[in-house]
C-alpha cells in the first residue's frame, strides 16, 4: 500500500512537473533588441562571435502595477493631491512596484540551470547581471550572436540576429547590453574642431574667474544664482558616465583655479569599467568638467558620486541598465542626476522603467541637448527627448565681470533642440508652452526643456596635460551646471521642512506660465541653432536660463512647520479620576509662532484642560489633564488634540479608556 502511494505521488509530480513546463512558452521581452538595420537585412553580417567568448548581460524584469505607478506619478505632483511630494524610498517603491520576488527568484534560477554565472543582484529586483558564453547566451535566448558592418561607421558590430525568447514563465521587460551598435557620444565639443563662429557669437570669454579669463564653475554660480546663503549642503549630486576618470585633474583644476574643493567625491564602478582613466587610452575631459560645473554651482555639496559602466570605449556592450539602476537604489540616493552622454537604444522606452522609479523617489535625472543643432539633423538625441528627462540646451552667456554677475545671453549656435526623432508624445506640462511656440510640435515632445552657458567658454584641466581655457564647450557644462543648481532649490526646500522637488519639469513649466516668468528665468530672445531663439518657450533654449528667483518659486520660503505628539499614547482612568497626558510641539524649518490647544473627541462626563493653553515660540510641551466623572460611561475612547500655530494645523491622538 505504501509503495503504490509512493508511486503516485512520484507520478503527481511528474505530470505536475509537465503541467508547468508545457506553461514556460519560449516569450520575448517586452522591448526591443535587434537593430533595424538587422532586421531589414541594410547591414551585411560578415561573421559570428566565438562560441567560447564570454559575454557580461543583464536580465531586467518588468515593474509591476504599471497603470496604479503611473496614476502616483500624476498624484505626487498635483500640488492638489494628498499625496503631494511624498516621495517613496527605494525599499517602498519594491514592495510596490518592484519585481515580485518570486518572480526574480525564477530569473535567478533560470540563469543558474541554462549555465550563467550571476555577478551582481539589485535591491529593487529590477536587474540581475549575468555572465555566459556566446554559445549559452545563444541556447538560453534562441539567438544568434552575429557580426554586422556598421551601416554608418567604419567598423563592425555584433549583436542578436532576431528577437530573445525565453523558456521561462517570467517575462522579462528586456536583456541589457546585446550589441555593440551604438558607442555613446560625450556631449562637449572642441572649439577647433568647429567652423568659426557666426558673427556676433561670442568666441572666448573675456570675464571669466580662471586663467585667460575663462570662465570656471564658480562663475556659473555667480551669474545665475548670485547668493552665498545656498551652497548645496546636505544634498548629493550623481553623474552618470560611461568612462571612469583621474581625480588628478580634478585637483589640477582647483589649484589653477585658486579655490578649494570641499566635496567628497565616490567613484563608482557598476561592473567591469575601470574607475580610472588616463591617457593615452582613456579621456577624461567629459567627466572632470562634470564635476567642475556641479560643484562650481554648489560647492558645499554632501557628497557627488560618479556612476561609471561599460560603453565608453569602442567594442563595448552599454550598461546603461547597471549605471541607471544604481542611481535609483543608492544610498542615500542622490536627488539630483546628470548625463552629458547620448546614444541609441535599439528600444527608447528599455530605460524608462529606471526613469519613473527616479520621479517615485524624488529624483531628476538632467539629460544633455547636444551640440549638433537642431534635432532633425543630429545622430544622437536620445535620451534627450525622453519625457521623463530634464532636457538641458545651450546658451552664449556674458557676464559684467570676473565673477560677476548675468549680463546678456544668447542661444548658442550649436545648441541641440527641435521635435523629438523617438516619437514621443507631448507631456501634459508642456502643452501651454508649445501652444506659444511656432516651432514646435502641438503632439510630440519638444526639447530642451531649460538651457544654460555651453559657448566655447570655459576652463577645462583633463588628461593629466597642460589645462585649456576658451578650449571647450557643449550642453555637456550645462547640464551639470543645472544639476547643482537644483541642488540648491532642494537645500532650500529640506531647510524648510519640505521634500526634495522631485522631477521638475512640471514645476519649471508652471513657472514658465506665471506671472513672474521674466523673473524666474533668462528668456533667450536670439542667437541660438536653425530653429532660432525667440520670445518665450523655443526650440534651442527651451524655457530659458535659470535666475535666482526661481529658487524661491520651486521652494517657497515659508514659516515653517511644527509636529505635535501625545505622551502616553494610551491612559486609563477610572470613574471619579483624573491623568494627564503630556503634549509635545516640534518646531521645523524656523517655525515659531505660539500654537493654541484644543481637543475633541471626548465622551460625556470627560473634561479635558491644558496647562497652559497653548506653546509659546513653536516648541515646548503642556500638560493636557483629564478629568473623569463618576457618572462617565465605561469604554475606550480615541480623543485629538488639535494645535493651530500661524497658518499651520497639526493634530496628535491618544487612546483614554474609562474602568
Amino acid at each position: 500500500m505504501i509503495r503504490k502511494l509512493v508511486f503516485m505521488l512520484a507520478i503527481a509530480a511528474i505530470v505536475s512537473g509537465a503541467t508547468i513546463a508545457s506553461q514556460a512558452q519560449p516569450q520575448s521581452p517586452v522591448t526591443r533588441h535587434t537593430r533595424d538595420e538587422v532586421v531589414t537585412g541594410k547591414v551585411p553580417m560578415v561573421g559570428h562571435l566565438p562560441a567560447n567568448q564570454t559575454m557580461d548581460i543583464t536580465f531586467i524584469l518588468q515593474q509591476r502595477n504599471p497603470e496604479e505607478l503611473q496614476q502616483f506619478l500624476k498624484d505626487v505632483y498635483d500640488p492638489s493631491s494628498p499625496v503631494y511630494r511624498q516621495f517613496l524610498t527605494v525599499d517602498q517603491f519594491t514592495a510596490k512596484y518592484g519585481p515580485s520576488s518570486d518572480d526574480y527568484e525564477t530569473v535567478k534560477a533560470f540563469a543558474k540551470a541554462n549555465g550563467f554565472k550571476i555577478l551582481s543582484t539589485s535591491r529593487n529586483r529590477m536587474n540581475l547581471r549575468v555572465r555566459g558564453t556566446v554559445e549559452t547566451i545563444e541556447k538560453a535566448l534562441n539567438v544568434k550572436m552575429n557580426v554586422y558592418q556598421h551601416p554608418t561607421e567604419a567598423r563592425t558590430f555584433f549583436g542578436p540576429d532576431r528577437e530573445p525568447s525565453l523558456d521561462m514563465p517570467v517575462r522579462l521587460w528586456a536583456v541589457g547590453s546585446m550589441d555593440t551598435y551604438s558607442t555613446p557620444k560625450p556631449m562637449v565639443t572642441r572649439a577647433t574642431a568647429h567652423a568659426a563662429q557666426p558673427e556676433g557669437v561670442i568666441s572666448d570669454a573675456i570675464t571669466g574667474s580662471c586663467p585667460s579669463a575663462s570662465f570656471c564653475g564658480s562663475d556659473m554660480r555667480a551669474a545665475y544664482y548670485g547668493g552665498t546663503a545656498l551652497t548645496g549642503a546636505g544634498q548629493y549630486v550623481g553623474l552618470f558616465e560611461f568612462i571612469g576618470t583621474d581625480l588628478v585633474d580634478l585637483t589640477t583644476y582647483y589649484t589653477n583655479a585658486g579655490q578649494t574643493q570641499n566635496v567628497p567625491v565616490t567613484l563608482t564602478s557598476v561592473d567591469t569599467q575601470s574607475t580610472l582613466c588616463k591617457e593615452p587610452s582613456c579621456d577624461d575631459t567629459e567627466q572632470t568638467l562634470d564635476m567642475t560645473q556641479a560643484m562650481g554651482m554648489a560647492p558645499n555639496l554632501t557628497g557627488l558620486t560618479m556612476w561609471i559602466g561599460t560603453g565608453g570605449l569602442s567594442g563595448q556592450t552599454l550598461d546603461d541598465p547597471g549605471i541607471l539602476n544604481g542611481m535609483v537604489t543608492a544610498n542615500p540616493l542622490q536627488a539630483q542626476l546628470s548625463c552629458s552622454w547620448a546614444w541609441k537604444p535599439a528600444d527608447n522606452t528599455t530605460d524608462d522603467p529606471y526613469f519613473t522609479e527616479m520621479a517615485a523617489q524624488g529624483q531628476n535625472f538632467f539629460a544633455a541637448s547636444g551640440d549638433d543643432g537642431n534635432w532633425a539633423h543630429a545622430e544622437f538625441v536620445w535620451p534627450a527627448d525622453d519625457v521623463y528627462i530634464t532636457s538641458v540646451g545651450g546658451t552664449d552667456l556674458e557676464t559684467s565681470s570676473a565673477g560677476g554677475p548675468w549680463s546678456s545671453e544668447t542661444g548658442w549656435s550649436d545648441g541641440g533642440g527641435g521635435i523629438t526623432k523617438n516619437g514621443f508624445t507631448i507631456p501634459s506640462w508642456q502643452v501651454t508652452a508649445a501652444a506659444g511656440c511656432a516651432k514646435c510640435s502641438q503632439t510630440l515632445r519638444n526639447g530642451p526643456d531649460v538651457s544654460a552657458n555651453a559657448n566655447f567658454t570655459f576652463y577645462t584641466c583633463a588628461d593629466q596635460t597642460a589645462c585649456l581655457a576658451n578650449e571647450y564647450g557643449g550642453t555637456s557644462f550645462a547640464t551639470p551646471m543645472w544639476a547643482g543648481f537644483l541642488a540648491l532649490a532642494n537645500e532650500q526646500a529640506v531647510s524648510n521642512g519640505q521634500p526634495v522637488l522631485g522631477f521638475v519639469n512640471p514645476a519649471l513649466y508652471a513657472a514658465y506660465s506665471s506671472s513672474s516668468y521674466n523673473s524666474d528665468f533668462h528668456d533667450i530672445l536670439t542667437g541660438g541653432n536653425t530653429l532660432g531663439a525667440t520670445v518665450g518657450y523655443d526650440l534651442t533654449s527651451g524655457i530659458g536660463s535659470p535666475q535666482a528667483a526661481l529658487i524661491d518659486v520651486l521652494a517657497p520660503v515659508s514659516a515653517g512647520s511644527f509636529t505635535l505628539a501625545a505622551t502616553p499614547k494610551k491612559a486609563t482612568i477610572a470613574p471619579g479620576g483624573h491623568g494627564n497626558v503630556k503634549i509635545t510641539a516640534t518646531p521645523s524649518g524656523g517655525f515659531d509662532s505660539s500654537i493654541a490647544l484644543s481637543a475633541t473627541g471626548e465622551p460625556t462626563g470627560v473634561k479635558v484642560a491644558f496647562k497652559p493653553g497653548s506653546i509659546a515660540g513653536g516648541s515646548g510641551t503642556a500638560a493636557m489633564q483629564v478629568n473623569v466623572s463618576a457618572t462617565a460611561k465605561a469604554g475606550t475612547y480615541t480623543i485629538t488634540i488639535t494645535g493651530v500655530g500661524g497658518s499651520v494645523t497639526q493634530t496628535a491622538t491618544f487612546t483614554l479608556t474609562i474602568s
